[in-house]
């Protein structure tokens, strides 16, 4: 929302959670930003989610620690207009219950050497879809979770915004 507020081009026109205590739910209200929230039954049962994004004219939507499985309908109606950003670099770490301290848990235990994130395409599998872009951190001698946290929001917040930008750039060439 901070990246968007001023841009001549694009906007955040509506944030949509199924957590009605989600923090995003502040930050769009700081932002003046309509929000919607929802359940399972209306997320996986109805066509109103899609009705709402397609008569507020939406190009992309932009996912950020959502957990479920986006439904075939929605994936349908904004093909390649679906992204995720993951932390830690895909295909490592990615599927059903890999979010989270868990990753980055597990980073840990596998001693591994880097991290990093991932932005991608959704599709119907949990972090399957097309990567669009990576990032990588070394992990030092030393680091902790909190440390290997800290390092990827650095780079989530440094890449998600511009990624995302340039994604919408390619749909709106494409129209």
């Amino acid at each position: 929302m901070e990246h968007f507020r001023k841009h001549p081009e694009a906007e955040v026109a509506l944030i949509l959670t199924n957590n009605p205590d989600a923090y995003v739910l502040q930050r769009a209200d700081n932002f003046e930003v309509p929000t919607h929230i929802f359940d399972k039954q209306e997320f996986y049962q109805t066509e109103e989610i899609i009705d709402l994004l397609k008569n507020l004219k939406i190009d992309l939507i932009v996912l950020a620690g959502f957990l479920w499985l986006i439904p075939q309908n929605l994936l349908a109606a904004f093909p390649k207009k679906i992204v995720n950003i993951h932390p830690a670099l895909l295909p490592k770490y990615g599927g059903k219950g890999m979010y989270g301290d868990r990753i980055h848990q597990q980073v840990l235990a596998n001693v591994e050497e880097e991290s990093g994130i991932t932005i991608h395409y959704v599709n119907e599998d949990f972090d399957a879809g097309e990567i669009i872009y990576q990032a990588r951190f070394k992990i030092e001698n030393g680091d902790d979770l909190e440390m290997i946290k800290f390092k990827g929001q650095q780079l989530e917040h440094q890449y998600y915004p511009k990624i995302v930008e340039q994604v919408l750039k390619k749909i709106k060439t494409a129209k």
